[in-house]
């Protein structure tokens, strides 16, 4: 199974890598889950400005750098390390929207 972690490796948008207000968690019936939202969106827009995602092989190194190259508390770590794990069962683009859809089970 993929993960977010995955599917942010793996998509892009016009060659670059995903933006924050391009994404958005949704369970299977399109419906946004905000609180995961957010947690990711703030991945993306904080942590991802000192590590890229190039770099990086998978979810446990990205927070091993994280760890290194920011002054992040543990607890965001483990909040970052547990979206990146988070099962992905599905992409849904949403063009109207400008937004991909990374879709989970919860």
């Amino acid at each position: 199974m993929q993960t977010i972690f995955d599917m942010l490796k793996t998509v892009s948008v016009n060659h670059q890598e995903v933006e924050s207000h391009q994404v958005v968690v949704t369970d299977e019936t399109g419906k946004p889950n905000g609180l995961l939202t957010d947690l990711l969106r703030d991945l993306i827009d904080n942590a991802l400005l000192f590590v890229s995602l190039a770099e990086v092989q998978s979810a446990p190194g990205l927070i091993d750098q994280l760890k290194t190259h920011t002054p992040l508390p543990d607890d965001v770590l483990s909040e970052y390390g547990k979206i990146l794990g988070e099962g992905c069962y599905g992409l849904n683009f949403a063009p109207q929207k400008g937004q991909i859809e990374l879709i989970v089970r919860r």
